[in-house]
């Protein structure tokens, strides 16, 4: 384990312990929903009620001491703990891609993610396309339509592909598309993200990017945030619900497999800035001990891990 300090060792060691207890598949498993699970896969953090929604999964296309060179064999010990079903034969990788939806009074939506979206997607270059996130939410009862806002925690193929439709038009018609500005600046020309994203939903005046922490919804002491959470790219953000004495943390990438959770300074190949993304891993987790606090993961086989 690296240089995390007491705190976060004693609470890497409570996870390890209490995995069975968060162990829940994501909705409808990677067999398809049935409708009586969903009241038992969501969380509720006062007056919002958060859902996981499965669009995917499957092998990564590199192996796992390759995705995570600095990992250990003790790291990978922990982690197996944690999220066995991450372990595929030999070295493979095996992950979730996950969507969350966040229900709040009077009917707000949010949606976290859009997945790996269809065939022919800029994730089906390395991903299980076609996503399921159409199908998870009719089984939620729920219609695109009636979507206010999409958070973007970053523009990565694996995390807009239900953005847009075919034609390039919204998906989620009446949403305002939630991304932080720093993260649509930093794209580079030619990035599949302009094209496929950021052009149609700017030509449709529906693209919202955002400086640093901004709300989303207040609902007496309960609301819903994003946080800047940079390093997996430049302008990564984070959901935040909270409630009066707990919370949960749409994670997006900032951690994306269980070995960054027993040792946050393992560093991900991708990241665009590693110590940049070592920082936030370790801040957000130092932070998360305060109170009692549930992470919503988009990669692990699991979609929720309890911290304090």
């Amino acid at each position: 384990m690296g240089d995390t300090g007491g705190a976060f060792g004693r609470r890497a060691l409570l996870l390890a312990a209490a995995v069975g207890v968060t162990g829940s598949l994501g909705v409808g498993g990677r067999a398809g929903a049935a409708p009586a699970r969903w009241a038992a896969t969501s969380r509720r953090v006062g007056a919002f009620t958060v859902t996981p929604l499965l669009d995917a999964a499957g092998p990564f296309f590199l192996d796992r001491q390759a995705a995570f060179p600095a990992a250990t064999p003790a790291d990978w010990a922990r982690a197996r703990r944690l999220d066995p079903e991450a372990f595929g034969p030999g070295e493979s990788w095996q992950l979730d891609f996950r969507c969350f939806v966040v229900r709040g009074p009077r009917g707000r939506l949010t949606l976290v993610d859009t997945g790996v979206g269809p065939d022919g997607s800029p994730a089906a270059a390395w991903a299980p396309t076609p996503g399921r996130l159409p199908t998870e939410l009719a089984h939620a009862g729920i219609d695109p339509a009636d979507v206010d806002t999409v958070v973007l925690t970053h523009l990565h193929e694996d995390h807009f592909g239900w953005s847009v439709d075919r034609n390039g038009e919204p998906m989620f018609p009446n949403a305002r598309y939630v991304v932080q500005r720093r993260e649509t600046e930093a794209l580079p020309a030619g990035d599949a993200a302009l094209a496929y994203v950021v052009e149609p939903l700017r030509a449709a005046g529906q693209l919202h990017e955002v400086d640093g922490v901004t709300r989303l919804a207040a609902a007496g002491r309960s609301g819903v945030r994003v946080v800047p959470t940079p390093g997996h790219t430049p302008g990564h953000q984070s959901v935040v619900v909270e409630g009066r004495h707990e919370q949960v943390i749409v994670t997006g990438d900032v951690l994306v497999h269980a070995v960054q959770l027993v040792d946050p300074d393992v560093a991900y190949r991708f990241e665009a800035d590693a110590e940049a993304a070592r920082r936030t891993r370790r801040r957000l987790l130092d932070e998360a001990g305060v109170r009692r606090t549930v992470l919503a993961t988009a990669h692990l086989n699991r979609p929720w891990v309890e911290l304090g």
